[in-house]
């Protein structure tokens, strides 16, 4: 009698095979819909004017609603709000966008408190939800209200220098990235907004105003003058002082806050600060009767060990003023923001367990063919004998 002895571990290594190719098969079924499981992204915006309109001479409040989200439940960060410029190339910050290169947006303080031009959208959970203007529900959707200040408006180019940006000449709109320096290619977005300036008797007029002609005429001499005069005032501004800055601390930890004071700008001056030539940025604040201003700066949770610049800039005057800073890592949000840039952490357990199953599996098979093997030798041996 003729006895196939390796037939029994060849299957064997067969079904080892098929049973880890399954468990891990499982793993990426339960992986692939957890990071895919939010619809695309997308953002209207709304206002007195219209949808996407916004005021081509004043201020507009405006209401941003966002849908098709994702959502991290207990993530760091979450995403942040903005008006301003992309450039449609290749501004999104996962596919290497930079702040001053390929987008250029309203500075204001991330303080809860803020004037509106920025906001902040926490993930559910999150460590700095109670700074957050809204917070993403489970289905991704969100809602916050903001402040378009005009058509022009002031940011910060990669040297730190206040640039202007003119509405009128190239497209603006509302961004969406990731907040504190998590790069979530998921949740950037623009939405381009149009200005446009509202139609004649859309406001009632004031008592005792001019009508008809008159008040076309008046209204265009008005205008005339408010812009001879704010030529005037950028032009004429008169620094008050030697220009100062004044920090809270000049130690920090990545994430910390800033406080910061600065002096000898023009009365009512436009200023702006930045972190590194816009790494973080505030402004525009306006300095006060003494030429003084205050704000605070954000800093990114991501932020490198070391020395950083911290830069004021006033718009008319043109002064500029610096201090440095130390700043350490903070390991615990670089842990958060590795962990958040993943799968969620229970499907990252599921795969884990699914893995070490196969292993086990894989050995346990592996020992049951020798074992069946060395049998099988045993009987052929007694059968030949």
């Amino acid at each position: 009698m003729t006895i196939q002895a390796t037939a029994t571990p060849r299957r064997t290594v067969r079904r080892v095979r098929t049973a880890a190719a399954v468990l891990l098969a499982l793993g990426a079924a339960l992986l692939a819909p957890a990071t895919a499981a939010h619809a695309a992204a997308g953002v209207s915006v709304t206002s007195s004017l219209g949808d996407g309109r916004v005021d081509a001479e004043y201020a507009t409040s405006i209401t941003v609603t966002g849908s098709g989200f994702q959502s991290v439940q207990g993530g760091f960060g979450g995403i942040y709000v903005l008006f301003g410029w992309v450039d449609q190339s290749g501004w999104k910050p996962s596919e290497g966008g930079v702040v001053g290169d390929d987008y250029l947006y309203i500075p204001d303080s991330e303080a809860k408190d803020n004037q509106g031009y920025q906001r902040f959208v926490s993930f559910p959970g999150s460590e700095t939800e109670a700074s957050a203007q809204a917070v993403i529900d489970a289905s991704g959707s969100w809602s916050v209200q903001m402040t378009v200040p005009g058509p022009q408006f002031q940011a910060l180019d990669r040297s730190g220098n206040a640039t202007t940006v003119d509405c009128l000449s190239v497209q603006c709109g509302v961004i969406t990235f990731g907040a504190h320096g998590v790069k979530n290619a998921a949740n950037e977005t623009f939405t381009p907004v149009e200005f446009v300036v509202p139609e004649a008797g859309a406001e009632a007029p004031a008592t005792g105003a001019a009508t008809g002609s008159d008040a076309s005429a008046a209204s265009g001499d008005a205008a005339d003058s408010a812009d001879a005069a704010a030529g005037a005032t950028v032009q004429d501004a008169v620094a008050i002082g030697d220009l100062r800055l004044g920090m809270s601390t000049a130690t920090l930890t990545a994430g910390d806050v800033l406080s910061f004071t600065a002096r000898g700008f023009a009365a009512g001056e436009q200023v702006v600060a930045s972190l590194d030539g816009g790494v973080s940025a505030v402004g525009p604040l306006a300095a006060g009767s003494a030429g003084e201003v205050a704000g605070v700066l954000q800093l990114p949770a991501d932020l490198a060990a070391g020395t950083h610049l911290v830069t004021v800039t006033g718009a008319a005057t043109e002064g500029v003023v610096e201090a440095e800073i130390t700043v350490a890592a903070n390991a615990v949000a670089g842990a958060a923001a590795a962990t958040e840039s993943g799968a969620p952490a229970w499907v990252i357990t599921v795969m884990l367990v699914a893995v070490a199953l196969a292993a086990v599996l894989v050995v346990a098979n592996i020992v049951t063919a020798i074992v069946r093997a060395a049998r099988t030798r045993r009987a052929r041996t007694e059968v030949a004998a």
